[in-house]
């Protein structure tokens, strides 16, 4: 018996430590009365697709990511639709990838309430799993009209070391890029991209998902070549002072070219 349990023991140690979670992603769909069947669809569409685009899924395996989906609405109607699922491989992530499909509306009438959302998915990743790093992926077609301040929760949440960005899908509203860059983007190196309508949408999410999940790969390969690192004006740091600060960027065309947001909280 005791060699039998050396044997396991062994065994063990042979398997090595668990692979860390790299990355707790958070993705919150705008659900609001605002978003249309057809526009609700290009958005889950949109998203099953740009997580099974070979970039990010890579990213997010190398990562054994976790992943949930948050759609959001009103406030008191938020709802997490997918709980936390591990990315650990591609069996995983395209499974994950037909559950957002086959996802249900939970309403569609209702207004839009940003600091809710962000409050939902502040109580799910206190649920997460431990990774390095805490990611809210929010798009929305409007401003904020109801519920909590967004700014407020963004707030805790930035302090938590929980980083924020958004996918401003244009066209309803005048200046929602701003508002979204000014009330809700946060944290660590947060950016908003815009969509100019909902049919820029499947490509913009997936630009920004590969944004968020393939910048921290590049940092683990050996070799790769490291986003800049910027202080918190925006400027670039040397190599030797690569600290990640709080600075925002704003992305409105191809390739990520970064500019800093017009109007940075102090």
């Amino acid at each position: 018996m005791r060699r039998l349990g050396l044997f396991a023991v062994l065994l063990t140690l042979y398997a090595g430590p668990a692979k860390a979670c790299g990355l707790a992603l958070a993705l919150l769909v705008d659900i609001s009365g605002s978003v249309d069947p057809r526009e609700y669809r290009i958005q889950i569409d949109g998203l099953a697709a740009a997580l099974r685009d070979g970039t990010v899924a890579d990213a997010l395996i190398r990562q054994n990511a976790a992943v949930t989906l948050i759609q959001w609405t009103g406030a008191s109607r938020q709802e997490i639709s997918l709980g936390w699922t591990r990315i650990d491989n591609s069996d995983a992530l395209e499974r994950f990838a037909r559950q957002v499909e086959a996802v249900e509306r939970p309403w569609a009438m209702f207004a839009t309430a940003i600091g809710e959302a962000l409050s939902i998915a502040e109580t799910a990743l206190s649920a997460a799993p431990d990774c390095d790093r805490q990611v809210i992926d929010v798009s929305g077609d409007g401003a904020s009209n109801e519920g909590i301040d967004p700014g407020e929760v963004r707030d805790r949440l930035a302090a938590n070391g929980v980083t924020i960005n958004a996918l401003v899908i244009t066209g309803s509203e005048p200046n929602l890029l701003a508002y979204f860059e000014n009330e809700v983007i946060g944290g660590a190196n947060a950016f908003a991209i815009a969509a100019n309508g909902y049919g820029e949408y499947p490509e913009r999410i997936r630009r920004k998902l590969i944004r968020e999940t393939a910048s921290a790969v590049s940092q683990m390969i050996p070799g790769a070549e490291s986003p800049i690192p910027m202080d918190a004006r925006g400027q670039r740091r040397h190599p030797a002072h690569a600290v990640i600060t709080s600075c925002k960027f704003v992305i409105t065309i191809a390739d990520f070219p970064c500019h800093r947001a017009n109007s940075p909280r102090p």
